[in-house]
């Protein structure tokens, strides 16, 4: 079993209110009314200031700034920022009815809510402004949520965000639960110095911005020291002022983006633009990016293999794979910052650098001209000649939200065939086959053209889990690639093969990127806990948070072991450092499981049980809290409670074969329930068909009770999924040799020797299989 780590309302009814209805009314506090102007400092450092003290000195940036996506980011609902017809319109989704209208100046809806009952709602907030707006009402305990059905601004029509699946009002997705939470959820990339001050022993809110919108002070930081010396310098005395004024170069700035390199500005953006998590209590500007945020790796459910946009992603985890990225390009160098337009329409954009001309910027990225048809051979003008298509396909999010893949790749449609990942090409010639594009690129380009880095076949094999993978992730981990996102993915999948890549993981702790070392603290996991120390005490004093507390959290399993290790104050720092960003997110169910695995390590049993069931409160449907939470009562002893754990998590989710699983090993352990244990296993290998280990442990148990050829199925199957992988030919072969099938036994201990040819076992296996094949061929027996 494996250990998981992941203002008030306002409610208007037009009948006799029921039951459910007073029941939300009373929890409506007058106390939690509402998002709450503050500009205080949150750790008591700069204050931030109103921006529109920033106009009288930077009126041109801010004459672009206005009417921008940043600038509408947030808007309280009015005439002027409600984009939606309102003008009672009705909106049907799988026979709920959502109807749109106004009264008394406000903007209205009646729409499906708590518990599935009908409600109306006042429109509070306005969230966007293009290609889509949605609206946000208040609900109780400070909550703010966003309603389902969003205005599609071009088209001018209402439609649902999952307009092809029916999310009810028990669903944890319903626009009234916890993941559509504004506080939580969206809130702090959509406004400036957003503070949502989440209270855990009411479940609610205080929150708090700066500014509504993501204003000057969102990118820039806090003003209020720069406002000073803005003002010294206009009365004479700016000097003295610049000697005591923290911030940058002495003006009180805390972010000066013209005066940064490319990584640092990619980083500024990055904080909001990238799929990340919080590493800290509190963030702050002007710190590296892994000292607030750890941005996601290459993961199965955000990307493909090849690193391409799968789920929305938010551009910073694709474009650092980019070879713009590794030139020193930087947002600014397309998008205005201010404005956030283009800097140039169409190609002009692109051809801004690429160009012949040998003065350009980037002189590392010029081969030739590119807008021609020799290199796009395309109609000229036509969509297919436009350098995006072929380098920037885009993915549509949202229903209506098309966005662009910036990792700026080669067209791969031989990966296509490979690997089942998109391609340019196929994506506008949808009517043609993989084939078919690979065979039009070589013909124009040639068999040895410039394909660009593939990383894609490592990473693909690696996420199956087959062993022939590890030396291609070994590679990667080792090769000079710039993107550090890569070489971290590889050690992210390096834990399932354990003492074969514990040397290359170690090494990795003192990888120059740091979330290269982030990775790789965690990955050591896989360490004794007692030889953990002597690797990562030393990542203790590292530079950059995301590192120090991902060592402190595997260390913590240590302290056990090695007594001196908890005098040292530093671990306790760490500790602390990450215990607070898991409490910044406590009002999800991934922080407080997080905190349980923490407590767990730390031998706090109480606590870490206690962590585990809030999670389930916050949501029931949360497997690995069931997961975690059994794997601790069947640690302590309380095995009754481990089982009852799973048998409620099966009945609370979705598609709970990880819960099945778990349960199967649980009963496994336990005299008297093997038939038990195989309905569980079996259940949990038709939920997890490509999962080899999960087959390979359903065919012991099928062996154990006498059924060998159900055990060979499952066994079998186990060899199909990751045929590199010797234990399970090892198995095949014990199980036939015990039917007196030497023949098929033979075939399998075969394939062992294949897999195992330094194993001395293997061998005399073998070799024993062939004796006893050879003896009752010799004597004529039937086997």
């Amino acid at each position: 079993m494996k250990t998981w780590l992941l203002v008030s309302w306002i409610p208007v009814f037009g009948a006799e209110p029921t039951a459910a209805q007073e029941a939300v009314r009373a929890q409506a506090s007058p106390a939690h009314a509402a998002p709450v102007l503050d500009r205080s400092s949150p750790a008591g450092g700069i204050d931030f200031v109103a921006d529109a003290s920033c106009l009288p000195c930077h009126s041109r940036q801010a004459d672009l700034f206005r009417g921008s996506h940043h600038d509408l980011a947030m808007q309280p609902a009015t005439r002027e920022t409600v984009l939606g017809d309102f003008d009672d319109t009705r909106f049907e989704y799988f026979g709920v009815e959502t109807r749109f209208f106004r009264r008394d100046g406000q903007f209205m809806t009646r729409t499906e809510g708590p518990g599935g009952e009908s409600a109306e709602y006042v429109i509070a907030y306005t969230f966007g402004v293009e290609p889509l707006q949605q609206y946000l009402v208040h609900f109780p305990g400070g909550r703010l949520q966003a309603l389902p059905v969003a205005w599609d601004v071009e088209r001018e029509r209402w439609f649902h965000l999952y307009p092809d699946e029916r999310i009810g009002a028990d669903d944890p997705l319903h626009w009234t639960g916890r993941y559509q939470t504004w506080n939580a959820m969206c809130a702090e990339c959509h406004s400036t110095n957003l503070r949502k001050r989440y209270d855990p022993a009411t479940d609610s809110y205080r929150t708090t911005w700066a500014e509504i919108d993501v204003g000057c002070q969102a990118c820039h930081g806090p003003g209020a020291a720069h406002m000073s010396w803005a003002r010294a310098k206009r009365d004479g005395a700016e000097e003295e002022s610049r000697d005591s004024t923290p911030g940058h170069e002495g003006i009180g700035l805390v972010a000066s983006l013209a005066r940064v390199d490319s990584r640092t500005e990619v980083d500024a953006c990055a904080r909001c633009h990238a799929r990340r998590h919080r590493v800290s209590g509190e963030d702050a500007h002007g710190r590296p990016l892994l000292d607030d945020f750890m941005p996601a790796t290459l993961d199965a459910h955000l990307y493909y293999a090849d690193g391409q946009i799968l789920d929305e992603v938010y551009v910073y985890g694709s474009f650092v794979q980019s070879r713009m990225y590794a030139a020193g390009v930087r947002c600014s160098d397309c998008h205005d910052p201010h404005s956030l337009s283009l800097r140039a329409e169409g190609d002009a954009l692109c051809t801004q650098c690429h160009r012949p001309e040998p003065q350009s910027r980037f002189d590392g990225l010029i081969a030739r001209r590119y807008d021609t048809a020799a290199h796009h051979h395309h109609p000229v003008e036509s969509k297919g000649a436009r350098c995006v298509s072929c380098h920037m396909p885009a993915r549509t999010y949202m229903v209506i939200d098309p966005r662009r893949d910036h990792s700026l790749r080669v067209p791969r449609p031989d990966l296509s065939q490979k690997l089942g990942v998109p391609n340019a090409c196929n994506g506008c010639h949808g009517d043609q086959s993989s084939s078919w594009a690979v065979s039009q690129v070589e013909a124009w380009y040639g068999p040895e053209r410039r394909r660009g880095a593939d990383y894609g076949t490592a990473i693909h094999d690696g996420r199956a889990g087959g062993s022939h993978a590890l030396q291609p992730l070994l590679s990667l981990l080792g090769s000079d690639l710039d993107a550090g996102i890569v070489r971290a993915t590889s050690v992210s999948l390096l834990p399932r093969y354990g003492a074969g890549a514990l040397a290359e993981l170690v090494e990795a702790t003192r990888d120059p990127d740091p979330l290269v070392r982030a990775l790789a603290a965690r990955s050591l996991a896989l360490l004794p806990p007692a030889e953990r120390p002597a690797v990562l005490a030393p990542l203790l004093d590292d530079p950059i948070r995301a590192v120090r507390i991902e060592a402190a959290a595997q260390l913590a399993a240590s302290l056990g072991a090695d007594p001196a290790l908890a005098r040292r104050p530093e671990l306790r720092r760490a500790l602390d450092e990450y215990e607070a960003a898991q409490r910044a997110t406590s009002d999800l169910p991934g922080g407080r499981l997080n905190l349980g695995v923490l407590y767990t390590a730390l031998g706090r049993m109480t606590d870490a049980e206690r962590e585990y069931l809030r999670a389930t409160e916050l949501d029931p449907t949360f497997l690995p809290a069931y997961a975690n939470l059994s794997q601790l009562y069947d640690r302590i002893g309380r095995a009754g409670d481990a089982e009852s754990v799973l048998r409620a998590g099966i009945a609370h989710c979705a598609e709970p074969a990880e819960l099945h699983y778990s349960l199967g090993l649980l009963l496994a352990a336990q005299p008297g329930r093997m038939s038990e244990s195989v309905r569980e296993l079996r259940a949990a290998a038709r939920g997890l068909p490509d999962r080899a280990r999960v087959h390979y442990n359903l065919g012991l148990a099928e062996q154990h009770l006498g059924h060998p050829d159900r055990a060979a199925t499952a066994l079998k199957s186990a060899t199909r999924i990751d045929p590199r992988e010797p234990g399970y030919p090892h198995a095949l072969a014990l199980l036939y040799s015990q039917q007196k099938d030497f023949e098929k036994a033979v075939v399998y201990a075969r394939r062992l020797v294949e897999l195992a040819p330094d194993s001395l076992e293997a061998r005399q296996l073998l070799a024993t299989l062939e004796r006893e094949r050879a003896r009752m061929t010799y004597s004529g027996a039937d086997p």
